[in-house]
């Protein structure tokens, strides 16, 4: 292990494919409320899914005037991923689906959107909570770059996979980079690679010497910069020695099991809610998504290098409890946490169906949310990530 210097220290995050069966179990979830949404805008949606072997069973409280064939979206975002059969984990085509859905309990439905009395300015948070965003800038994403960097591999390995370059390999997969940062008073600055973990599942026929080869060719030297490698970067590709059993059948899958990939990869804060399968008015999911476009904001701004916003709600209230700026001491010369809370005050409005109509989170189909079900809900360059979109601050004088 190379010797770190001064104040110098190891971070690492980790990703998984969308082959991983917790992520299936995501991109299914938000697949259905796709589906809901697109021609009922104003449905309710809290769809879990549940998988194991030649299994799929999504469950949850449902209210939409839409028509869904649950089973068929099951089986179409099944073999969108890959699993096509059983070799390789799933079969889309013969697994047995499992649909247990029930309509939104009418106590939380009169609380939150008074049975669809309530204007969008009245419109509840569907639950309490808190949730966080964050921002920095260490990449062009203004997001870690140990995140971006384990989220960007299983990207690629995911996009070789597809586009045959890497044929051998199979749609289940993880990633996990270690980086060194050195401390600049509360900033952090990316130094280079300590270590690259890949463990992607695999054909039985490819050796363990191609599979090192072509991960290296392939994989990490299109997605990671030279400038942050060395000789002493350290590799574990495939360290177990061999992965052919995956997806649901190597492991259960569950949604809201990855959060921390979800987001930010381990910086910053996590409320602890889950996003996937969750309308609009699900606060875990809104309100993350606009607690990121505001800490985004500030340090797009230049107003900060690192920010963290937090806010809180109560079920069936509208208003925020309570919102929480930390620059970690970075804020630019004179300015302050306190005037940087004003100005994002002053510019987000985060009641929930407001933060709905401001991003346009009522809005479904073409995988809208499907897509975010895998490789992260932030730092994506795509105009369906309205939250991505920076708004323009204003301090007080």
């Amino acid at each position: 292990m190379a010797n770190l210097h001064g104040d110098n220290f190891l971070f690492t995050s980790e990703s998984v494919n969308e082959g991983h069966p917790d992520k299936l179990c995501d991109q299914v979830s938000d697949a259905i409320l796709d589906a809901c949404l697109e021609q009922d805008p104003l449905s309710k949606v809290a769809c879990e899914t549940a998988t194991k072997t030649g299994m799929v069973m999504v469950f949850g409280e449902i209210t939409t005037k839409a028509k869904v064939n649950y089973e068929e979206i099951v089986r179409k975002t099944c073999k969108g991923i890959g699993f096509t059969s059983e070799d390789v984990g799933l079969d889309a085509d013969t697994c047995k689906v499992l649909v247990h859905i029930e309509e939104q309990s009418p106590d939380i439905g009169q609380g939150v959107h008074g049975m669809g009395t309530k204007t969008l300015e009245e419109t509840g948070a569907g639950d309490q909570g808190h949730m966080f965003g964050y921002a920095c800038d260490e990449t062009d994403e203004l997001m870690p770059l140990t995140h971006v960097l384990a989220t960007k591999i299983g990207y690629r390995l995911t996009e070789v996979r597809k586009n045959g370059t890497c044929g051998w390999l199979r749609p289940d997969g993880k990633t996990q980079v270690t980086v060194e940062y050195k401390k600049e008073g509360g900033a952090v600055v990316p130094v280079r690679v300590h270590t690259i973990l890949i463990s992607t599942q695999h054909n039985p026929d490819v050796s363990n010497e191609t599979i090192h080869k072509e991960l290296m060719e392939h994989v990490i030297k299109p997605v990671v910069p030279e400038k942050y490698l060395d000789e002493q970067t350290i590799f574990h590709l495939n360290p177990s020695g061999r992965f052919v059993i995956g997806g649901p059948h190597g492991d259960a899958g569950l949604t809201g099991r990855k959060i921390i990939i979800d987001t930010y990869g381990g910086w910053g804060a996590h409320g602890g809610g889950a996003f996937s399968g969750k309308d609009p008015t699900k606060v875990d999911r809104s309100g993350a998504y606009i607690a990121r476009q505001a800490a985004k904001s500030v340090v797009a701004a230049g107003l900060a290098r690192r920010c963290l916003v937090q806010v809180s709600y109560a079920i069936g209230v509208a208003e925020p409890l309570s919102i929480h700026v930390d620059t970690y001491g970075t804020a630019k010369e004179g300015t302050n946490d306190k005037a940087i809370l004003a100005a994002v005050k002053k510019a987000f409005d985060f009641r929930p169906g407001m933060i709905a109509k401001s991003l346009d989170l009522m809005r479904g189909g073409n995988q809208r949310y499907q897509k975010t079900a895998a490789y992260g809900h932030f730092g994506r360059d795509d105009p369906d990530f309205t939250w991505e979109t920076v708004k323009t601050l204003e301090l007080d004088a």
